[in-house]
Parts: C-alpha cells; structure tokens; sequence
C-alpha cells in the first residue's frame, strides 16, 4: 500500500523527532511491504523567517495533496515579539481551520515501567488509560470579536460555538467511548457559561443514540482535581477547546513527561494532522537531547485512525513499550539512570525492536 504523507517539522526539537519518526515509519514500511511517500513543507517560525507568513499557500498545497500530515512542533522565543497574526501558532490554528480538523484525541497512558516517572504517587496512576477528545476549531481560540479597546484600556475574547460544532465533537466523544470502556465524562463549565449550558444539552439528547455509554457530567474544576486526585477514574473525557488544552496538558504529568503524549487531529472523513503534545523546546533544539517517542507514537495514530493500518501501528506501540521496560529512556524520564539515551540512539532502540520483531517472526514461520 503506497500513502503520501505531508511532512511539517516547525521549529526546535520538531526537526528532530520528525527525521527519526520518518525512519521509523520506513522500517515499518519495509517490515509490511508499504510504502510512505513523504513530502516536506514549512510551518510556524521556519516559515515566517523563510516566507513571511506562518502558514504559507505552498504548506497547504501540500497538505491537501496528501493522505495525512505529521506536524513537529511550532514556536520559540524568536518570535514572541512579533504581531499576534504572524505568531508561529497562528500557524498551528490556521492549519487546523483550513483542513477542517474539528476533533482532538489526546491519549494517556500510564507505562508501568514509567510509574516512577510522573510526580504522582505510582498507586495513583497505575492503569490509568484514558482517551481526551478536545474539540479544536471553536470557542474562545476563534472567536470574534479579539481585541483590545479604549486605547489598551480594556479587552475582549469571543467565546463562540454552534450548535453543529458541538455535536460533531460530542458524537465523537461518545463513538470513542463506544470502542473502549463504554464512559464517557463531559466536561463543561455549566454553573456559570451560557456555552457550557447548551454543550450540556446536547450531551443529554446525544446520549440517547448510546444507550450502552454511562455519561457523567463534571465541572472543568473538579475534572482538574479529579486528575490529580484519581485519574484512573477517566476513560473518555471529551471537552470544549481552552478546557482540553488545559486538561490535556495536566494529564501529560501522568505520564512523567511531555515527550510520551501523542495526538491526532481528526475530520470526519478519517483524514487527520499527527503530532506530539510537546511544544519546540528551543533550549534543547539540536543537542540530541529530545524525546522522540511522542512523535515516534502518533505516527502510530496515523497509521491507525487514518491509514486503517491497526497491526503496523500495535508493532510501534510495542517497540517503544518494550524499549521502556528494557530501561532505556531519554533524559526527560533517567532520573539519573545510567541507561539514559539521546534522541538518536532512542530512534534507533525502537527501530532494533521493530525489526528484531520481524526477524523473530520470520525464524517462527520457518519452524511452524
């Protein structure tokens, strides 16, 4: 099978992890009998120095000619002083407008081997396996009015949601549920928001399609204690924009680092934007010091959600799961321990695996 695949580093580390996870991506090509076809394009403070502009037409193009997109990462202190419309996150919004990427799936899992890892106490995230589906084109991130008044005197942001936006997400929502532990919990902000009010509403009259889903509904507040207090508690949390950025980023704790959190930006028609939950980390860009394995397993969400490759994208999930409980783990994770790897040598352990995997099978099929 032959997919193209548009490719976005960014800035920082995005450079990077993307060169590693291509190579991963070929060895599992190889491995299958694929072939990923993959071509670059330039977003976010790459583009702007390059360009002019943080989403250039020509990146889009691309895009758009392709069957999905791996995204890096985008941003630095390079560009913190320019106008708010030329920030390399305006990039990052745009992209997600323009091809219609409504849907966030942040996964969290909690690697036994990494227990020790999070800042929680280990008996409070064992087993903890949850799904956050963050709607990601609405609310206080688009909306209109934004700006600032009065000479700088006052300022307003737009909160700002149809009723459409809202079910598309909902139902998504209660579709992942659906697949996994059949609960979902929505969060909202319903004691105060007119938004959150109507987001509950339509919670309610969707639930009804999904009779085998047990629904709760908790305040935005209590969620983000309830994943601090008992994060095992989740299975699928679906949420407004600004809420999922903030919970989503919480929940990255749960797993020790932001370099273990992979996402996918998804439409409705399966076509999906991958990228890390990280953001650029310019302090450590180029010195071989960036966990990959963030990028490394959204490329497995590509594989799985866009590509309807579930066994390559499992053999990825289980190369970077067995490279962990061998010990090995970048610098975000060591704490110290003297199997502590840089960006290259964790690409190239979780390429080992993927291929000592295929050498295993091959000597088993030949004495079956």
């Amino acid at each position: 099978m032959k997919r193209k695949v548009a490719v976005l580093p960014g800035d920082g580390i995005g450079k990077e992890v993307m060169e590693g996870t291509m190579k991963v991506l070929n060895a599992v090509a190889d491995r299958f009998g694929h072939t990923f076809e993959f071509q670059q394009g330039k977003i976010g403070g790459a583009a702007i120095d390059e360009d002019g502009s943080p989403l250039p037409d020509e990146t889009l193009r691309i895009c758009r000619e392709s069957d999905a997109v791996l995204l890096g990462a985008v941003g630095g202190p390079k560009w913190e002083t320019l106008p708010g419309h030329l920030r390399p996150e305006r990039g990052l919004l745009g992209i997600r407008k323009e091809l219609g990427l409504f849907a966030n799936l942040r996964p969290v899992t909690a690697f036994e081997s990494l227990l020790d890892a999070s800042p929680l106490k280990p008996d409070r995230i064992k087993g903890v396996d949850m799904l956050i589906v963050r709607e990601l084109t609405g609310g206080l991130y688009f909306g209109t009015p934004s700006e600032r008044r009065q000479n700088g005197k006052e300022v307003v942001d737009t909160l700002h949601y149809t009723r459409e936006e809202i079910e598309r997400i909902v139902d998504q929502g209660f579709e992942a549920a659906s697949k996994r532990n059949k609960k979902l919990t929505s969060v909202d902000k319903a004691n105060v928001l007119e938004s959150s009010r109507m987001w509950r509403e339509i919670v309610e009259e969707k639930a009804k399609n999904y009779p085998e889903v047990e629904v709760e509904h908790m305040l935005v507040d209590a969620a983000a204690m309830k994943l601090v207090q008992n994060p095992a508690h989740f299975d699928v949390i679906v949420t407004e924009n600004l809420f999922g950025d903030i919970l989503s980023d919480e929940a990255s704790m749960i797993t020790g680092s932001l370099g273990m959190l992979p996402s996918a930006s998804l439409r409705s028609d399966g076509f999906g934007m991958y990228e890390p939950v990280h953001g650029s980390a310019p302090d450590i860009a180029g010195k071989n010091l960036a966990n990959p394995l963030a990028m490394i397993l959204s490329s497995a969400m590509m594989l799985k959600y866009s590509f309807d490759m579930n066994e390559e994208a499992e053999s990825i999930e289980k190369a970077v799961k067995e490279v962990l409980d061998a010990g090995y783990y970048t610098n975000d994770l060591a704490n110290g321990s003297p199997k502590a790897l840089g960006t290259d040598a964790m690409i190239k352990k979780v390429i080992y695996q993927l291929e000592e995997a295929d050498a295993t099978a091959g000597i088993m099929e030949a004495y079956a």
